[in-house]
């Protein structure tokens, strides 16, 4: 499963600095000397894998565009197990699992990847019993794609049991106590047991919050592990390898990895380090940069992203998958997604509420159940998150349908305007979404209130201040 012996790693103190909107310098979080420096000196220390020849690469999917709004795009993405339509919401399970929902359910609601965690698999059911059952497809009886990410995102939520160096990742276990080694070898080869269709490489996670040499450090050795993970990976054929941007919110960072990750020509490329704690303002700006940055005939995934508004925000810069627990685990605490936002059926005024969670939705639970019913339940039985969690699920998989078909049928600008109009009914639309909106493409001065912050630009709009950041 894990090997080697724990090594302590001293933890350097980082600054932590909150971006200011519409302005050049939010992204200059390291002096430019400094940096140069740096990258100087760890370039020349420490050397990488020679990066393998694109024409030696073998893709085990196919991606194709089937339409277009500006930057956001439809497509068709066939994988091993499944044909997917993007952009796509990915439900996390972690063990192999969607809490509260049979895999029947899932495919009800349309649900078409799931992602497993491989970090939490390798532990249990552990990797060798996958790979002795035919994989993690076999073992939980899921006809459809799977994602596996690679432990990576470990180093951050379980930062206090984990040390990082250029060897690899060691976890101190959460059950025994015992140390284990994950490197970029043998996570490529849990994930090969594994066998989902996508597998995602080992890169070095870091808080987008912090700056300064960590970040650096982060980005250069994620560039280092994906030739480790690449000479490693046995199942080419059936499992797609894809690389992961890192950089933090350093736009020249995100830039130099964009660049390392391309030219290795991957199946599919990963936005990761964000959905950690940065403002909106800066979290677009990132997606916007790498999204641009990609290759057009590859998906696009941003790693973590799972509130409605940031899923449509994305795709209308260009991204393509999203996955996060924000839908079930929100669920969990009686929470509602619905087009206005959210739904607390656990307050009171939900207890003679006779009207379903959200009368346009046609889900099964909307079709059959009551807010008071199920307010009933969510105080008192577990069936009122199971089935807080089967709509919320069935909320994400129909906004993917409806991004999906609305920008194939070229009415994307008016679905964002519509979904907008339903969220901000008063008009107080965030100014980071205009802003994102603008680079996009797509006017929504009619969803803002008069004289709102969104429409209060400088005399140099952000579609051109952002040009220039790049």
């Amino acid at each position: 499963m894990f090997g080697g012996t724990s090594i302590g790693v001293p933890m350097n103190w980082f600054l932590c600095f909150k971006a200011k909107p519409k302005t050049i310098t939010q992204y200059k979080v390291w002096p430019a000397h400094s940096r140069q420096g740096y990258f100087s000196t760890i370039t020349n220390t420490i050397t990488s894998v020679p990066c393998p020849a694109p024409e030696t690469n073998v893709m085990a999917l196919t991606f194709e565009v089937l339409g277009r709004f500006n930057r956001a795009r439809a497509a068709r993405l066939t994988l091993p197990h499944y044909v997917c339509q993007t952009p796509l919401f990915m439900p996390v399970g972690t063990q192999g699992t969607i809490k509260g929902l049979t895999n029947s359910q899932l495919e009800d609601i349309g649900c078409q990847i799931i992602l497993g965690n491989t970090y939490h698999l390798a532990l249990r059911p552990t990797s060798e019993l996958l790979d002795e059952v035919g994989g993690l497809h076999n073992f939980m009886n899921w006809p459809r794609a799977l994602l596996t990410d690679s432990g990576g995102f470990q180093m951050v939520s379980l930062l206090h049991l984990a040390d990082i160096t250029e060897k690899g990742v060691t976890f101190q276990s959460p059950v025994d106590g015992k140390p284990m080694l994950l490197t970029p070898e043998e996570s490529i080869q849990i994930q090969n047991r594994i066998g989902a269709d996508i597998i995602m490489a080992l890169d070095d996670v870091v808080k987008t919050t912090i700056t300064g040499p960590r970040i650096t450090e982060a980005m250069y050795r994620t560039l280092r592990w994906i030739d480790r993970c690449i000479a490693a990976h046995k199942r080419p054929h059936d499992q797609n390898l894809f690389g992961i941007v890192q950089g933090g919110l350093d736009p020249i960072l995100r830039d130099i990895c964009v660049k390392g990750m391309v030219k290795r020509n991957l199946p599919g490329y990963a936005i990761g380090g964000l959905s950690g704690g940065e403002d909106k303002n800066s979290f677009w700006r990132v997606v916007a940069q790498c999204t641009a940055a990609l290759p057009e005939d590859k998906p696009r995934y941003v790693m973590g992203v799972g509130y409605p508004l940031d899923i449509v925000v994305c795709s209308a810069l260009g991204a393509d998958m999203y996955d996060c627990v924000y839908p079930t685990r929100t669920a969990r605490f009686g929470t509602a997604l619905i087009p206005e936002g959210v739904l607390k059926l656990k307050h009171r005024e939900m207890a003679d509420d006779t009207r379903p969670i959200d009368p346009t939705c046609t889900c099964m639970v909307c079709k059959k159940y009551t807010r008071a019913y199920i307010h009933c339940l969510v105080t008192k039985d577990a069936m009122g998150s199971q089935l807080l969690s089967y709509h919320n699920l069935y909320y994400m998989m129909q906004l993917s349908r409806n991004l999906h078909s609305s920008i194939v049928e070229g009415r994307f600008p008016e679905f964002v305007r519509d979904f907008l109009r339903k969220m901000f009914p008063k008009g107080d639309v965030p100014e980071w979404v205009c802003d994102a909106m603008e680079v996009a493409g797509i006017d929504i001065s009619s969803c803002c209130a008069p004289f709102s912050t969104c429409q209060e630009y400088d005399s140099k709009s952000i579609s051109e201040e952002f040009n220039i950041m790049r």
